[in-house]
């Protein structure tokens, strides 16, 4: 990783004044065993004060933030946000508690009996990024309940097609809805056309399920996955956009915390956590990414949710320790 680097900011990281992002830089960077002393109470420290602890204060004690129910609203401070944010700031509910009441609300609320994670609680109300989003956070957060196998296997087969109905066709026992339309990340949102942020967020939970749950329909999931994002240049963003025709330009700024939007760096990621990192299909991206560093070996903060979140990180086009840590990890995975 070092050698890919204008100076080494990882000293930066390191400091004491931010005990979230140094336990995040310990766990990712430092190649400590899971039981390192230090580790371990650098993560007690990041739930005691920091973000993590501002958000879980926020937290209703019955488990939600902000409004009961499914938790998609209101944004960016209800259920969903918050819980995809702790697990972007490392949270574990080994470590606190609340954390798991958290996720239990949040499965009994927005996860259908199908398996559909949900804006409004049905079925219909399933969407691509929602779904890889919260199942790749609640495995962050080291939840673990039988019915994420349920939702990890809807969202598999959303994207190879397997005995899935077409919309409207009540006849199937699974079919697919009016934004998650068709397989191959097809949205509505989208036009209906394939949406690689969508399929950015499932690659992204897929890859962090370990490889002995990872069902031979997931492996196909994960091979159609790739085969998606690998079908065009990753640097060029040149993926099917129905808005406007050409990339958002969101995909070329990095920011912190990353919801339903999704940047280069993030859809690198999934495919670094997959295997791929040497994969020359990559190298342009990879190049990207190491060339938006400033000379001190910081990334700077390129799209913000300032005041939209329970917390801020950080002023925007500053070197930012949140958008360097993100690209530390991916070079070194890479």
């Amino acid at each position: 990783m070092r050698n890919q680097l204008n100076e080494d900011a990882l000293s930066w990281l390191l400091e004491p004044g931010s005990p979230g992002l140094r336990y995040l830089a310990m766990r990712e960077l430092c190649d400590l065993p899971a039981s390192d002393p230090g580790l371990l109470s650098a993560r007690a420290a990041a739930h005691r004060e920091g973000p993590i602890a501002e958000i879980l204060a926020k937290m209703e004690p019955q488990g939600f933030w902000s409004k009961a129910g499914p938790g998609y609203g209101p944004k960016y401070f209800s259920s969903v946000w918050s819980i995809i944010l702790l697990a972007q700031l490392g949270a574990c509910a080994e470590e606190d508690e609340r954390i798991s009441i958290a996720c239990n609300y949040l499965v009994d609320h927005a996860l259908t009996s199908s398996g559909q994670f949900s804006v409004n609680g049905t079925p219909s109300g399933t969407i691509d990024c929602l779904q890889g989003n919260l199942c790749g956070a609640l495995l962050e957060l080291g939840y673990r309940d039988p019915r994420l196998d349920l939702a990890f296997e809807w969202m598999a087969r959303t994207v190879t097609g397997e005995n899935m109905g077409g919309v409207g066709d009540r006849k199937t026992p699974l079919r697919y809805y009016t934004y998650k339309c068709g397989p191959n990340f097809a949205c509505t949102a989208n036009g209906r056309a394939p949406c690689a942020w969508g399929a950015v967020k499932v690659l992204l939970a897929l890859a962090r399920l370990p490889l002995a749950a990872r069902t031979p329909l997931i492996a196909r999931a994960i091979s159609a996955g790739v085969d998606f994002l690998f079908s065009i240049d990753p640097a060029s963003a040149a993926y099917p956009s129905a808005a406007t025709g050409k990339p958002s330009q969101s995909w070329w700024k990095f920011g912190f915390p990353v919801f339903y939007v999704t940047d280069i760096l993030q859809l690198v990621e999934a495919l670094v956590l997959l295997g791929y990192g040497n994969d020359p299909g990559l190298a342009n991206a990879l190049e990207l990414i190491r060339s938006k560093q400033d000379q001190q070996g910081r990334w700077q903060l390129e799209y913000t949710y300032s005041g939209k979140t329970w917390v801020d990180f950080g002023p925007k086009h500053q070197p930012n320790q949140w958008v360097t840590l993100r690209s530390l990890r991916v070079l070194k995975a890479g």
